[in-house]
């Protein structure tokens, strides 16, 4: 990937680490929700911007999973196809990507419902691991060598960002043996923004707890002895970042930021993918949450209305 500096750089990791730390100068968070199921809990956040959608933020905390479980969990595009646990997708294709960073360039259309044209994004990816937590940035990106069309409609401001990390498991027991993903997101899809967050409050749980069983069923799958899918295997490699970079975020010294090392981190299996037609990233982690959250929300508040968006 000859432009993936470009795409995914270290300026959106500085965005992410901040937005995880709290102190990204943006407006206060409004709690939307709290949610538990035995193995999983759930909260979630939203905030209005004076310019732009609606943003979001959610925590998910999985008891009994791993950093490692979640992060191919999430990458791995052909378990989310098959399992259906993210029904949505109707085509994806890698475009681009690169075997010492991770980084991928994405096309997918997904499904939206009747009285909506279905949507399409092109999507830039790229994982770093900080310490024991993995920082993904996902984010829409121009693509001139896709023309645009009618139909799909093209979402252009895309922005999906995500940490992972190992918490103490909520039964007490000592020990960090829970994961939780913390989620940014926020997206422009050509529907009111007011409409959008009518739906998104009615339908995000609906959409959320379906994630807890895919996941189950996932590591049963490893477990098992499945091997992993070639998108789980690009999902492994990421850029290990230096600690010199955590004390320029800290200290706001942009010298030390820019001058962090950086260590590619490579899995064996990883540097046989070969870059394939249908290989793809399906779709982040808000793909199963906010789009369908919108969807089964508006859906049920506004169908009949046939409007032209």
């Amino acid at each position: 990937m000859a432009n993936e500096d470009l795409a995914v750089g270290k300026a959106d990791l500085v965005n992410l680490w901040r937005l995880v730390e709290g102190n990204d100068g943006g407006p206060a968070w409004i709690k939307m929700m709290e949610k538990a199921l035995p193995n999983m809990t759930y909260q979630a956040w939203r905030r209005d911007p004076q310019n732009g959608p609606p943003q979001y933020q959610s925590s998910t905390i999985f008891e009994n999973a791993t950093p490692d479980e979640v992060r191919d969990f999430f990458g791995d595009d052909e378990f989310r196809m098959s399992n259906k646990w993210d029904d949505m997708l109707i085509s994806h294709q890698t475009l681009e990507e690169c075997q010492t960073t991770g980084t991928m360039k994405v096309h997918w259309v997904r499904k939206f419902p009747f009285f909506c044209s279905d949507r399409e994004y092109i999507i830039a990816r790229r994982i770093w691991k900080l310490g024991s937590a993995y920082y993904c940035v996902t984010k829409g990106v121009p693509c001139s060598s896709i023309p645009r069309r009618s139909k799909p409609r093209r979402v252009d401001l895309y922005y999906s960002s995500w940490c992972i990390r190992a918490v103490e498991s909520r039964r007490g027991n000592g020990g960090s043996t829970a994961c939780e993903i913390l989620l940014f997101h926020h997206e422009d899809m050509g529907i009111p923004y007011e409409i959008a967050k009518i739906g998104i409050r009615q339908g995000m749980w609906g959409c959320v707890k379906r994630i807890e069983p895919g996941l189950r069923a996932y590591q049963k799958a490893r477990a098992a002895g499945e091997p992993p899918s070639p998108s789980a295997l690009m999902a492994r490699i990421n850029t290990k970042v230096g600690d010199n970079f955590v004390r320029g975020l800290e200290s706001n010294s942009d010298q030390d930021i820019m001058e962090a090392e950086e260590k590619p981190v490579k899995n064996r299996m990883a540097r046989f993918l070969v870059l394939g037609g249908a290989v793809a990233l399906a779709c982040t982690l808000d793909q199963g949450l906010l789009t369908k959250a919108l969807i089964f929300g508006v859906a049920r508040r506004f169908v009949g209305q046939r409007n032209t968006l």
